[in-house]
């Protein structure tokens, strides 16, 4: 995974996203692509007959702070010796990420920004995302794998390796395997196709799946958490909880790497 694909949202995580971008970037030789949105429609407003109009002052006085903040990324970034470019649009930011992730591996957001839920499901590629308040090592050093032998699961191991190929350590952690689905041991075998020894974790379910899980993570200690996204609907897992919504919403833990 060499293009890599970076939100420019300026929250609070902008930084660790983009120094985890560059690092990654300098293990593979790849490319940072930075994208700065500013959606149109916050700025348009409905008048006393029902129609709509663009706030043109308000529109045009962020397009010039989105100027500023470009300009000085740029100048920024060409200190760095990555390669990189930057892509502006006017969509929601979601739909933004979506979009350009077609020409790029992968897309990285922040657990706080709100985003990586829906860009999972609405992208074709990887979503990396990032704790808001701490550096995360990439190449990652120490990953985990959470199975349960779903098709978002092996989408996910598979879209992982490149990733995960430099690990020191890599820890398969199953808990609950679904119905049909492909056996933790068969997740041993494809990894050391491709060169990665792997150890594997079976725990006993102790009250919901997603705590479960929780549990063999924290214990595990990895810098990168290899799933699936929304192996149920995320309607379900909005009412009723579930493994993705769960890690989504802790404020500590590893880094996730989500495919849906």
């Amino acid at each position: 995974m060499r293009s890599i694909l970076v939100s420019a949202n300026e929250d609070p995580g902008l930084d660790l996203r983009l120094q985890a971008a560059l690092d990654y970037a300098r293990g593979t030789n790849g490319h940072v692509t930075v994208l700065f949105d500013l959606p149109v429609t916050r700025y348009i407003a409905m008048d006393a007959l029902g129609g709509s109009y663009l706030v043109r002052e308000a529109f045009d006085a962020a397009r010039q702070d989105e100027e500023r903040a470009i300009h000085a990324l740029e100048d920024r970034l060409a200190r760095e010796d990555v390669p990189f470019d930057v892509l502006r649009s006017e969509d929601e930011p979601a739909t933004a990420l979506a979009l350009a992730s077609r020409m790029n591996d992968v897309v990285v957001v922040s657990r706080g920004s709100g985003l990586a839920g829906t860009v999972a499901l609405t992208s074709r590629v990887p979503v990396l995302v990032l704790p808001d308040d701490r550096p995360v090592t990439l190449p990652p050093r120490r990953v985990a794998i959470a199975w349960d032998g779903g098709d978002e699961a092996a989408r996910a191991l598979r879209a992982s390796v490149p990733a995960i190929a430099g690990a020191e350590t890599v820890e398969v952690i199953s808990i609950a395997e679904k119905s049909g689905g492909f056996p933790a041991t068969d997740v041993l075998r494809y990894l050391s196709r491709h060169g990665i020894k792997a150890g594997l974790t079976e725990e006993q379910r102790r009250g919901s799946v997603e705590e479960s899980l929780a549990v063999a993570v924290a214990a595990a200690r990895p810098d990168l958490l290899v799933m699936g996204a929304y192996g149920k609907s995320r309607l379900r897992e909005y009412l009723f909880g579930g493994v993705t919504a769960h890690f989504l919403t802790q404020s500590s833990g590893p880094a996730l790497f989500l495919v849906h």
